[in-house]
């Protein structure tokens, strides 16, 4: 009773300088002129260990070198975490628990799709700044975030599914001049989310622009009618969308048939360890089609990944130097303290930080970028084009990191 009633006195005082004025003079909690105290719930034990170690690790490592160089407007920063063994109901406890009894200023790092969904409502609620969303969940994905209650102060970075799908789309054109998209996907999350941003591109795209679709159970091991679907159809490309362990039953299924058409699936997909379950098939295919992945960290940058592998080593944590879990945490990192250097010389409090978010577009550390003015909330749309090799054997870039909105304007 005491936190729910806690959250609504805050949710109130929200209402309350926003309704006053449109900035607010007061601090937030969480700040005080030495230090502002963030935290976040993430697994850091059980099964998702392996995700959630180097995850906050990188977190931590980002925190630590602004820390060392005195910090940001005369302030170091606190970081509190709590373990929720990837459990949503200990996740939404302790996300409570940081909001009202550790009062902190914001959550940083937000950890997995069943702690995001199982708190989105509580952070919409209390307004506080969320920044970072360790998953590529749909509910994240917002054109017109223009109020708190609508998720105004949260701020997605990595890929959401959506956005994906769509630029999935503009690449499909680009490349192939598809005009017909195929679509395999999972009855899941992801495989939903993509279909809904595919379908979201097309329509925008107008009626010269059409989507074939098929639905399969994750972990399908037999999707010979779906391939024949997409055969029969004559669809320009072949949108895999689903994760790792459907998507080589996805490619087998397709040489099966003699299918051969472009395909591309998700950056999620971008990985050795998939590729390697349809090496010897795609290798050995006598109907070679292309198969195109994304990717969203970019490590052509020499400089912004020296700084990062520094930073892991002076963290004591050298081992995570080349972790793409800790990669992720340090830009968590990097884009909370963006958001405060935004704010310099002003109040810190929630209604500052949140404009300074919106004020222009973040570039990504060994990434893109990624905009949330007017209330765009749809993840980075800056990612790179991936390619399988001839001989199945690993993922080759063909095309650099680029905006959806370049690569929309190029094709319009």
């Amino acid at each position: 009773m005491k936190k729910r009633i806690s959250i609504i006195m805050v949710l109130a005082l929200i209402i309350s300088t926003l309704a006053g004025c449109t900035t607010s003079n007061e601090i937030a909690q969480g700040v005080t002129d030495t230090t502002v105290k963030v935290g976040n719930t993430a697994a850091t034990s059980g099964a998702f260990a392996a995700v959630g170690v180097p995850f906050n690790a990188g977190i931590e490592a980002y925190f630590k070198m602004v820390n060392d160089a005195g910090g940001i407007d005369g302030r170091k920063i606190e970081f509190v975490h709590y373990d929720d063994e990837f459990d949503p109901i200990k996740a939404t406890t302790f996300t409570e628990q940081l909001i009202n009894d550790d009062k902190v200023f914001a959550i940083v790092g937000h950890f997995g799709t069943p702690t995001i969904g199982a708190t989105l409502d509580l952070l919409k609620e209390t307004g506080i700044p969320a920044v970072y969303f360790a998953a590529g969940i749909a509910a994240l994905y917002n054109e017109d975030a223009t109020s708190i209650e609508n998720g105004k102060g949260l701020f997605p970075v990595q890929p959401i599914y959506v956005t994906e799908g769509r630029l999935i789309v503009a690449r499909a054109i680009e490349e192939h001049n598809a005009k017909k998209v195929g679509v395999i996907y999972t009855n899941d999350d992801a495989g939903k989310d993509l279909l809904a941003g595919i379908e979201n591109q097309v329509e925008k795209l107008g009626a010269d622009y059409t989507v074939v679709k098929e639905q399969v159970n994750p972990g399908a091991t037999d999707v010979s009618s779906q391939a024949l679907k997409m055969k029969n159809e004559n669809v320009d490309v072949i949108v895999a969308a689903s994760i790792q362990a459907t998507l080589p039953t996805i490619i087998k299924g397709l040489i099966a048939q003699g299918v051969n058409k472009p395909v591309f699936t998700t950056y999620s997909n971008a990985d050795a360890t998939t590729i390697a379950n349809f090496q010897t098939d795609y290798a050995n295919a006598a109907n070679k089609f292309p198969i195109y992945s994304n990717a969203w960290v970019d490590l052509s940058n020499q400089e912004e990944v020296d700084q990062f592998v520094q930073g892991m080593t002076d963290f004591g944590k050298p081992e995570y130097a080349a972790n793409a879990f800790s990669m992720a945490g340090w830009i968590a990192g990097h884009f909370f303290v963006e958001g405060l250097r935004r704010v310099e010389g002003e109040t810190l409090n929630w209604e500052n930080y949140i404009n300074g978010m919106e004020k222009e577009p973040f570039k990504i550390p060994m990434g893109g970028t990624v905009d949330f003015a007017n209330g765009k909330r749809l993840g980075t749309q800056s990612m790179s084009l991936l390619k399988v090799s001839e001989d199945g054997s690993a993922w080759e870039v063909v095309k650099p990191v680029e905006d959806l909105n370049v690569i929309l304007d190029r094709i319009q």
